[in-house]
C-alpha cells in the first residue's frame, strides 16, 4: 500500500496528552502525535532505533543523560536500547520512526 490518508491511520492516546496517528512500512513504525503542553513520556528504552522529528511547538528531549530542548526542525536520535524521555513545554507535534518495525507501537 503506498499511500495512506490520515482516516485510514490507527488513533489513540497512549499518554495523556499525546494524541497520535500510527501507521507502519514493511520494516519501519510510525507515530504522527499532537501534544499537549505539560505532557511527557517517562524515562524508557526499547531495541528499535527511534528518530524524533519535531514539527511545532518545543520539546525537552532527554537521551541517554543529556536533555535538550528542541523545537521545530529539530531532529532527536534515539539508538537502540538507550534510554530517553519527553516533556512538552508548549503544545506542539512531532513525528517519530521507529525501525526495525515495532508492534504495537
Amino acid at each position: 500500500m503506498p499511500f495512506l490518508l490520515p482516516e485510514d491511520m490507527r488513533k489513540r492516546e497512549p499518554r495523556s496528552g499525546w494524541h497520535g496517528r500510527f501507521f507502519d512500512s514493511a520494516h519501519m513504525s510510525f507515530a504522527d502525535y499532537t501534544i499537549e503542553a505539560g505532557s511527557w513520556i517517562h524515562e524508557h528504552h526499547h531495541p528499535n532505533e527511534e528518530v524524533w522529528i519535531v514539527l511545532e511547538g518545543e520539546l525537552e528531549v532527554s537521551v541517554a543523560g543529556e536533555t535538550r530542548k528542541v523545537g521545530p526542525g529539530c531532529v532527536a536520535i534515539v539508538p537502540p536500547d538507550v534510554p530517553h524521555s519527553v516533556r512538552a513545554l508548549t503544545s506542539g507535534r512531532a513525528l517519530i520512526a521507529d525501525y526495525p518495525l515495532r508492534p504495537g507501537f
